[in-house]
């Protein structure tokens, strides 16, 4: 596809990391054909409601489904086809589609659908029914009404900004939100005041006069805020009823005629006066003013101490400075947290390549804020930066109350920036011209990081501050550094919010949310629509893997005319033989550790299995020992910080290597969970952890890379049923240690990994919750958090313990109920047996029950000569031990949902 064709759809603001046709060569031309007829649809339905909205038209979903069906449609045929061809690339081939697929299908039309959707179905309806009470004059039904709205605009408008494509989510903002948010503030007042007066008239009906008096003079400071009854001519019904209340009484309430009050209007972003380019300063900026000047940059984020590429990265960087040697280094922030590498040297590792690398500006990230709980705080924090070769950027942090960083800062923007120190921005003269920098770290990271008393500011307010003062020393040419993420949650920041709302910002240099942008992003609407000058994004993914570059030409006033930019792959170049050799006192350290003992011994081997045709059973299907020892590992870590936890889950899909027998060494944690994952925590309604697990055995019996492991909790669930359905109970231990049905409506606090939490691997139900800012990322590395684990168990042997039990086909086998001999009770792991009714068992020289359901009661009796364990036994009634001659037995192994009784 020709992209300046399709320009003005760019700027609509979908991702165009996937825009421009692969070049991957196709096996034949046929199936060419069909790629490109596929991709051509899905762009065409990405299309389908971005083209109207950028001409302020709405799309409504009966318009779509047709352009949705066909791009789903054909995207299936195509990839069963590339899937049964002998493309020697049709992993990539496969890749490509995938990923532009989950850009305009998944991420686009679909969430777009059930954005409209959700509008026309609760907003619009409410809003329709209140202009009808109002003409009614009914307060009764405006007050339920209003308090309807009131729910969906706190909970769930949400869904609204889960698409791409600024213009049409502003449209739909505007259309639905925008007057629901109006008339609920317009209502606020005048149905506080009927609440009041009606609870004030029943207590005078019940003889409570000096109570209803308290109540009615409550109401005297509002009434002069009521609005007018030509802007809510009901007004006037709700000014009689309070005259009439409060004479009852037997006081007056004086109401002065209310002021003509229009309903609130969102506020604006005022527009700079107008000026020559992007407002920076005219034809100036040095250099020579009558000709287009050319910029080059190299960009890094989210490398996250990723190291054993850095000789690879030097050499991407020494080959790019060979064409262009004037072109600027910037990295967009966390350095901080991920590998051995941080956990030992604490950044100074990262610092002494990027110092060699002749890095010319940094932001920081929220994980450089990590350490600020530990007992020296953000000393390693202070050390990075003074120690570093170049200047750090922050124009929205307040460093003023931490005793490490508050000597570092300097607020003046400044065109003689020293290296190690912090600056709002700097000004650096590249070939003749100023370009400003600054940057800008996300206010989240209060929430995920560990800052104490850093303070984070309105990003929106700081951008405009620098815009304006770079304008004042000359500067037309702009480039924010942010750590704000491209597309993260807008009630937070990200980069496309920035860059349609702050005029003057000529390139953003961005990280965070680890975004892969093949190509820059062009941003060239503001807020409400109109055309402003552009706006180039820019981010280059995570853990070095690429070295972003942009170049871009600006014409005499500082607006930029051409931009072109791609990602270098790293691991692609040859090391540096110099970084190589200065590597290895960092890497030879890491090593060491590696191979360094744990001090837990794992008593046998701890599997993790994958599916195979003699042996189904894998990490991505099963229960196994090793996902229970992560979990319990997890869940204990999590009640360290919030002792409100009940459960803990982890994706089968990220624990990648086994355990062997014998003394575990440090490496052998890192490579059961080397994704350098977080330990998060969130409030989940019952429902919603429900719909997890019904997300976690959506393929079984087949792998899912998503299927949850899980501590404190079991799961009984049936992979026969339809999908969504196949859950059939699910029982946490409470404070007592006593197994409990969860409820639906009931919250609890659970903990999983950051990439779950954040919606990985299709859980769509937790993406919710993080977008709704119910997620709180502990920042804890996942693999240290099982190295503390192991050690303080020295002994490690976890067993399965019917955690997860799938019941599948189990009422075609189900055995009568009634008295069943001990010994022909039990079950096998592959086949447990199910009994349909009440069933007693005599218990005499059996120590052990185990693989089995009983959907009814169960009752032990007898005298048994040891212990008795159990173990994968589901009970749906209740379990009656009180006839059992004997109190040696455990209750860990056995899901008892009805009443236990001893």
């Amino acid at each position: 596809m020709n992209n300046k064709m399709k320009k003005s759809v760019m700027a609509a603001v979908l991702t165009t990391s996937l825009l421009v046709s692969s070049n991957t060569g196709y096996a034949n031309s046929s199936l060419q054909s069909m790629v490109d007829q596929a991709r051509k649809d899905m762009k065409e339905a990405a299309y389908a409601y971005v083209v109207p909205a950028q001409n302020g038209q709405v799309a409504t979903s009966a318009e779509l489904y047709p352009a949705l069906n066909l791009a789903k449609k054909n995207y299936q045929k195509v990839r069963s086809a590339i899937q049964k061809s002998n493309a020697s690339n049709k992993n990539a081939m496969l890749r490509d589609l995938d990923a532009l697929y989950e850009e305009r299908v998944t991420k686009g039309i679909i969430p777009y659908i059930d954005a409209y959707n959700y509008a026309d179905k609760y907003l619009n309806p409410i809003m329709a029914d209140m202009k009808k009470a109002e003409s009614a004059k009914d307060w009764e039904k405006v007050e339920s009404l209003y308090h309807k709205l009131s729910v969906q605009l706190k909970n769930r408008t949400v869904i609204l900004y889960r698409f791409s494509g600024k213009a049409a989510r502003d449209l739909l903002l505007d259309q639905y939100k925008e007057p629901a948010n109006q008339k609920r503030d317009q209502l606020m007042i005048p149905v506080t005041i009927y609440m009041k007066v009606k609870e004030a008239d029943k207590l005078l009906a019940a003889g409570k006069k000096e109570e209803a008096i308290k109540i009615l003079e409550s109401i005297k400071p509002l009434v002069i805020r009521l609005p007018s009854p030509s802007a809510l001519p009901m007004v006037k019904e709700l000014i009689d009823k309070v005259t009439e209340v409060s004479k009852k009484a037997g006081m007056d309430i004086i109401i002065p005629t209310p002021m003509p009050t229009p309903v609130p209007t969102p506020p604006s972003i005022p527009n700079p006066p107008p000026s020559p380019g992007n407002g920076g300063g005219g034809g100036g900026g040095g250099g020579t003013p009558d000709t287009n000047f050319k910029l080059s940059i190299m960009h890094t984020n989210d490398t996250h101490a990723q190291l054993d590429n850095v000789a690879k990265r030097v050499t991407a960087v020494k080959d790019f400075r060979k064409e262009k040697p004037s072109a600027l280094l910037i990295d967009a922030g966390d350095v901080f947290s991920g590998t051995l590498y941080f956990n030992e040297f604490q950044g100074q590792a990262d610092l002494e390549f990027m110092n060699l690398m002749k890095y010319d500006v940094m932001t920081l990230g929220n994980h450089e804020f990590d350490l600020g709980s530990s007992s020296e705080g953000h000393k390693a924090l202070a050390e990075f930066i003074k120690k570093s070769k170049f200047p750090i950027v922050s124009s929205n942090v307040d460093f003023s109350e931490d005793v490490n960083l508050q000597g570092l800062f300097n607020v003046k923007v400044t065109s003689s920036a020293k290296d190690g120190q912090i600056y709002s921005g700097i000004i650096k003269v590249v070939n003749g011209q100023k370009i400003g920098l600054f940057g800008l770290t996300t206010q989240e990271t209060k929430d995920i990081s560990s800052p104490e008393k850093v303070a984070f500011t309105d990003y929106i307010k700081a951008a405009e501050t620098m815009v304006a003062e770079f304008k004042k020393q000359g500067v037309n040419k702009v480039i924010a550094v942010t750590h704000l993420g491209y597309d993260d949650n807008p009630a937070y920041d990200n980069d496309l919010e920035l860059a349609a709302r702050v005029s003057g910002i000529d390139i953003i240099v961005g990280g965070h949310s680890h975004t892969k942008l093949e190509a820059p992003v062009v941003v060239n609407k503001d807020k409400n629509g109109k055309a402003k000058d552009p706006t180039v994004i820019v981010q280059a993914y995570q853990y070095s893997e690429f070295l972003g570059t942009l170049d871009v030409e600006f014409d005499k006033n500082g607006k930029v005319v051409k931009n072109a930019g791609k990602l270098i792959s790293v691991n692609e170049k040859t090391e540096d033989a110099e970084a190589k050799k200065m590597l290895e006192k960092y890497s030879n350290k890491i090593k060491e550790i590696k191979e360094m003992e744990t001090g837990a011994t794992a008593v046998k081997a701890l599997e993790n299995p994958r599916a195979t045709a003699d042996n189904p059973a894998s990490v991505r299907s099963n229960e196994t020992p090793l996902g229970n020892l992560i979990t319990d590992g997890m869940l204990n870590k999590a009640r360290v910080y919030n002792k409100d936890v009940i459960m803990a889950f982890q994706n089968g899909g990220g624990i990648r290597a086994a355990i062997n027998q014998g003394p575990i060494t440090v490496g052998e944690v890192i490579s059961v969970l080397p994704f350098g994952n977080t330990l998060a925590t969130m409030k989940l309604s019952g429902a919603e952890i429900k719909a997890a697990f019904e997300i976690s055995f959506k393929e079984s019996p087949k792998e899912n890379g998503g299927f949850l492991h899980v501590s404190g909790a079991k799961v009984v669930y049936d992979s026969t049923k339809p999908v969504g359905q196949r859950v059939v109970s699910i029982q946490y231990k409470d404070a007592a240690g006593k197994y409990v049905p969860l409820e639906n409506e009931q919250e609890y606090m659970i903990a999983t990994n950051a990439f779950t939490a954040k919606g990985g691997d299709g859980y769509d139900v937790l993406k919710k919750a993080y977008e709704q800012g119910r997620v709180t990322d502990l920042g804890l590395s996942d693999w240290e958090n099982l190295r503390e684990h192991i050690a303080a168990l020295k002994t490690v042997d976890p067993q399965v313990e019917g955690r997860i039990v799938n019941v599948a086909g189990q009422g075609d086998t189900e055995i009568p109920g009634g008295n069943i001999p001990a010994d022909d009770f039990s079950g096998t792991k592959e086949e447990p047996k199910v009994y349909k009714g009440d069933v007693t068992v005599s218990l005499s020289d059996i120590s052990k029950l185990e693989h089995a359901v009983i959907k009814g009661n169960l009752t032990l009796v007898g005298s048994p000569s040891g212990s008795v364990s159990f173990f994968n036994i589901t009970v749906e009634g209740d379990a009656d031990f009180s006839e059992l001659d004997s109190d040696s037995y455990t209750l860990d192994g056995i899901t008892v949902l009805g009443n236990i009784i001893l």
